[in-house]
């Protein structure tokens, strides 16, 4: 299996990691508007041994690529890495990532392309929509439904029923 990667910044580097750990993938390549394999030549690497990840940390940017990806058949990536906990009773979208020591509690809903940071804590019973981005250590409490495309920024509180 092959991973291309739309994005060679930080964010990018974050993901190739966690592919590299997840020993899923033979090649992880890269597509950057800033070198000479820009993101709009993705079509070229299209079949069925890829995958792509748009690495944008912008919510709309990346929710954007996700879906000019799925409108021309390409498979998207979503990784759990190992450290992390993710209930069997959660669901988590395509396109997700969920990063090291992030929490993921019983029926929890993560749509679609949805970054899951370091050490987030998402507890039972929230809906997380599609294109958030719940950052480094920021805890949302129970029962709370997080509009899509929301940035929770790091080490914040989101105490029990604010988002309902």
């Amino acid at each position: 299996m092959r991973l291309v990667l739309l994005g060679a910044g930080g964010y990018g580097h974050v993901i190739e990691d966690m592919a590299i750990q997840s020993k899923r993938y033979k090649e992880i390549l890269f597509l950057d508007d800033n070198t000479e394999h820009t993101c709009s030549t993705f079509l070229e690497y299209n079949n069925p041994d890829t995958e792509f990840y748009p690495a944008f940390g912008d919510n709309k940017t990346r929710m954007n690529w996700i879906k000019k990806l799925e409108q021309n058949s390409c498979m998207i990536a979503s990784l759990i890495h190992p450290s992390s906990y993710v209930s069997p009773k959660a669901h988590i979208g395509s396109g997700c990532m969920i990063l090291p020591f992030a929490v993921v509690n019983t029926n929890v809903v993560v749509e679609k392309g949805c970054i899951i940071n370091c050490g987030a804590i998402i507890d039972h019973d929230c809906h997380i929509g599609e294109g958030c981005h719940i950052c480094l250590n920021a805890t949302i409490k129970a029962n709370n439904n997080i509009p899509a495309y929301t940035k929770i920024e790091a080490g914040c509180v989101i105490e029990n029923n604010t988002f309902i």
